[in-house]
């Protein structure tokens, strides 16, 4: 079965340590169509090989696992862009602005 890189879209995240857990997580940046509470599944690499509060512009697309909650879903091969701070708060105000 073919990847449909239709339903993907340029979403930003950003890690963060979950504090239940401990571990560093991925979520969405607020400010998007997708709530920061959504979680993201993607590759390890970003968990690993950076700090909590990098940010990244991923290609996602919403789906869910059998019926099972909603998330995330970032596919490992695609490129994965680190945002700075302005770049993010630049992509967040272009989304805003492509939304009305």
């Amino acid at each position: 079965m073919t990847r449909d890189t239709w339903a993907y879209r340029e979403v930003a995240v950003e890690s963060f340590v979950d504090p239940r857990s401990g571990m560093v997580r991925i979520r969405p940046m607020a400010g998007q169509a997708f709530a920061p509470t959504l979680a993201v599944q993607c590759a390890r690499l970003l968990r690993d090989s950076y700090p909590p509060g990098t940010r990244f512009l991923l290609n996602a697309k919403l789906t869910d696992r059998l019926g099972g909650p909603h998330f995330l879903y970032a596919w490992h091969g695609d490129p994965v862009q680190v945002l700075s701070a302005a770049a993010a708060k630049r992509f967040l105000l272009a989304f805003r602005r492509g939304r009305i």
